[in-house]
């Protein structure tokens, strides 16, 4: 489920299948809602497995925040989910951090601040 962690960074804690997929679609839709797009960090830390529709998400979120100037972080990544994100390639696209605290900081530094 997103939270607000401030005015302009949404954090998202996700959870294995089958709510992965919901809270993906949850978040793109709550953010093709809105005027003013906030940074965004995936924390993976309770997701055991990926699939491909989980790509195609992550794909089209970070296309929708790229596309307003805004950050994606993914963070505290599994190794199982990490061996599916580098096999496809995806590890060169994400930004990843180990945790949430470096996730953040991360956009605020980019952010400026």
């Amino acid at each position: 489920m997103p939270v607000d962690w401030s005015d302009d960074i949404v954090v998202a804690d996700l959870a294995d299948e089958p709510a992965l997929s919901d809270e993906l679609n949850g978040l793109i839709e709550r953010l093709e809602q809105m005027d003013d797009l906030p940074h965004v960090v995936l924390n993976f830390q309770h997701v055991s497995y990926v699939n491909s529709s989980n790509l195609a998400q992550l794909l089209k979120l970070r296309k929708l925040l790229d596309g307003a100037g805004r950050g994606l972080r993914l963070c505290s990544i599994t190794p199982d989910v990490f061996s599916v994100i580098r096999v496809t390639g995806l590890d060169k696209l994400f930004s990843i951090a180990p945790d949430p605290l470096t996730a953040l900081a991360g956009l605020q530094i980019e952010d400026g601040g």
